[in-house]
């Protein structure tokens, strides 16, 4: 995902008098800002770097979403609109046997180790933003039984 395309939806969304869709891409574009001027790429944001923020945002809503009270119907319904325009722009993470095979084709040498650690810290490197931590965590440890 480009903030090109963020942009452009953001657009979209403002000349359809969408308040919701606009006001979730909007906030969207303003977290990559914000990443970006912290990494010092303000000019040339790169597609790795929206893509790992768009997945932090997908996680705040989602736990905003979690913990609202159920008796608060509305603010709750707000949160999982927001989450779902949100996730729309989210990019496509690959599954557990996607996974495994890349860690068993390219990370051979370290899987034989053995040690968890190591192999958690050379694999995020590689598959940050591209699979869930929590399903990398899971093949290594399976693969480290």
């Amino acid at each position: 995902m480009t903030i090109e395309t963020l942009r452009a939806d953001m657009v979209a969304a403002m000349k359809a008098k969408d308040k919701p869709k606009k006001d979730a891409v909007s906030s969207l574009i303003a977290a990559i800002k914000k990443v970006a001027i912290d990494e010092g790429c303000r000019e040339d944001i790169p597609e790795e770097l929206v893509d790992r923020v768009i997945l932090k945002e997908i996680k705040t809503v989602q736990e905003q979403v979690d913990t609202c009270p159920d008796e608060r119907v509305e603010l709750k319904a707000e949160y999982r609109q927001r989450l779902e325009y949100i996730s729309a722009y989210a990019p496509k993470l690959l599954s557990a046997d996607e996974v495994k095979e890349i860690l068993t084709s390219k990370f051979a040498e370290v899987l034989s180790t053995k040690n968890k650690g190591m192999i958690m810290k050379t694999v995020m490197a590689e598959l940050k933003g591209k699979a869930d931590g929590k399903v990398i965590n899971t093949v290594v440890a399976e693969l480290t039984k």
